[in-house]
């Protein structure tokens, strides 16, 4: 982040109202400020305020230290004059008495730079930028952007939130002014600063020979302004002049994980007990028998009998090995983008192993069935019917392969689509190739990428399920589980570990596609 350090407004005081008014930078006249980038002037025109009450006022350009808030501002052909408000806080009193003591005697603004152009004299010319915040600040600055008024009361006063901004929420860019006097208090110069966001740097024209030349002056005849450019020049440049580094986004390609798992998603959930490796649930095997007797009859005996599904707990961990040199030297997005990854991997591992599990326990379908419209409809017919048969539950979800869903989109009926049809005439069902959802012959249908047919092949056996989510249910425990080591050689370990157990309730409540 590159500061450039230009003058600003000098202020007076009286004793009416707690207010300060002034004029904050000047616009279109020409003047130009010394910066620690070189020298920079401000079109006129060129600086946008969007919310005059989101501006707010700062000491010394201090983002933890809000001292007040702009109420009103005026654009005149010289510049940008403004109002503000201060807080009755501590420290927005101790600013109002330094200012009309004298102490505090000028105005700053801080703003994002867009656009900047160079001058034919070697200065840079602001074409766009947009306001901030604006500081009380000390040291001299600009002679033409002067504060009007500083004005206290002892009346109460509108509190002023004093919310602190983000990092991200602003940069500083400081003009400060040199004023002469007016009539309420000693108008002395302050020095703001204009600060430009990261990506807005206002640019300078570097190659070998401008940065020959600078040094030189800079070392040989002590000019200040090369000295400003050169401190520019090794800001956005490497040390050897002329040659520039490769930008680098902080946009993070990633196309090989994410969260999704739509297998679990399309089973019972469940919460896994804390304690043991393993638990039970109770399953009836033998219920009890009402027959029709006659008088006189025997009753036939029967009883109610249970067994119990055992249920075993997996783990699922992932180790990321970094160093002390790295964590120390990168940004904290660096950490949340590790752990959002290891999240990732995670719900991969997961989904696996319960896709994996399900293919194993489910049935095929009795009747082998064509890749076609047709095929489809009697596969889901067949596999509800069996799904019920079996668990006297019904089939609710559908999960498929990638190359599945490419096919069910596909399907048509004299050329107008089954399923993706905005309003499908036989209303087969909804799918869009924008979402990994939709609903196909009554069943929700959701795409698993972790899911293959037989061989590898994505249409083949085993590439479709249509499930009843009562049979299977997923538990699992706390996943954000951290553990983190640092060995002797200055690697870091960072581990995450998590649990889960599959219970598989009743095998044939998942009935698999079989491929003609």
């Amino acid at each position: 982040m590159e500061t450039l350090y230009i003058e600003a407004s000098s202020i007076e005081c009286s004793e009416d109202r707690r207010e300060i008014s002034g004029k904050i930078v000047p616009l279109g006249t020409g003047e130009i400020g010394k910066t620690n980038l070189g020298a920079y002037t401000f079109e006129s025109g060129s600086i946008e305020i969007e919310d005059v009450s989101k501006i707010k006022l700062f000491s010394q350009h201090d983002m933890k230290k809000p001292i007040g808030r702009m109420t009103a501002s005026e654009t005149k052909e010289d510049g940008i004059y403004a109002t503000f408000k201060l807080s009755r806080s501590s420290a927005g009193t101790d600013a109002l008495v330094m200012a009309s003591e004298g102490l505090v005697s000028g105005l700053s603004i801080g703003a994002e730079i867009i656009s900047s152009k160079p001058s034919r004299d070697g200065h840079t010319v602001v074409t766009a930028a947009k306001l901030k915040e604006v500081s009380l600040v000390t040291e001299p600055a600009f002679k033409s952007a002067q504060v009007l008024e500083i004005a206290a009361e002892e009346a109460p006063a509108e509190t002023v939130e004093e919310n602190l901004p983000t990092e991200s929420e602003t940069v500083v860019e400081d003009t400060t002014v040199e004023a002469t006097p007016v009539e309420a208090a000693a108008v002395e110069a302050a020095r703001p600063t204009v600060q430009a966001m990261v990506y807005t740097t206002p640019r300078i024209e570097v190659t070998k020979r401008n940065y020959l030349e600078n040094t030189l002056k800079a070392n040989v005849f002590g000019d200040e302004d090369s000295r400003q450019w050169l401190r520019a020049a090794d800001n956005d440049q490497t040390t050897g002049a002329g040659f520039i580094p490769t930008p680098q986004s902080t946009q993070l390609l990633n196309f090989l994980s994410n969260a999704d798992r739509p297998l679990i998603d399309s089973i019972g959930r469940g919460t896994m007990p804390e304690f043991g490796k393993t638990f039970e649930l109770p399953k009836i095997t033998e219920v009890p028998l009402v027959d029709q007797i006659d008088e006189n009859s025997a009753v036939t005996e029967s009883q109610l009998e249970a067994s119990y599904i055992t249920v075993t707990k997996k783990s699922f961990k992932g180790r990321a090995i970094t160093t002390l040199e790295l964590l120390s030297n990168s940004t904290p997005a660096f950490l949340d983008e590790l752990l959002v990854q290891m999240e990732f991997a995670y719900a991969k591992d997961t989904e696996e192993h319960v896709t994996t599990a399900i293919q194993g326990a489910g049935t095929l379908n009795a009747t082998p069935r064509a890749n076609d419209a047709a095929g489809l409809l009697g596969y889901v017919a067949s596999a509800a019917a069996a799904v019920y048969t079996a668990s006297l539950g019904f089939a609710r979800n559908m999960v498929v392969t990638p190359e599945q869903w490419a096919n069910i989109m596909s399907y048509n009926d004299q050329g107008r689509p089954i399923y993706i049809a905005a309003n499908p005439q036989n209303a087969g069902g909804s799918l869009s190739p924008t979402s990994l959802q939709g609903n196909v012959a009554g069943l929700d249908l959701r795409v698993s990428r972790y899911m293959q047919g037989s061989g590898g092949v994505g249409t083949a056996d085993y590439s479709m399920a249509v499930i009843n989510p009562a049979a299977y249910t997923w538990y699992e425990g706390a996943r954000q589980q951290l553990r983190t080591n640092i060995n002797s050689d200055g690697t870091v370990d960072i581990l995450l570990f998590g649990q889960g157990a599959l219970a598989t309730k009743l095998a044939a409540g998942a009935n698999w596609f079989n491929f003609t």
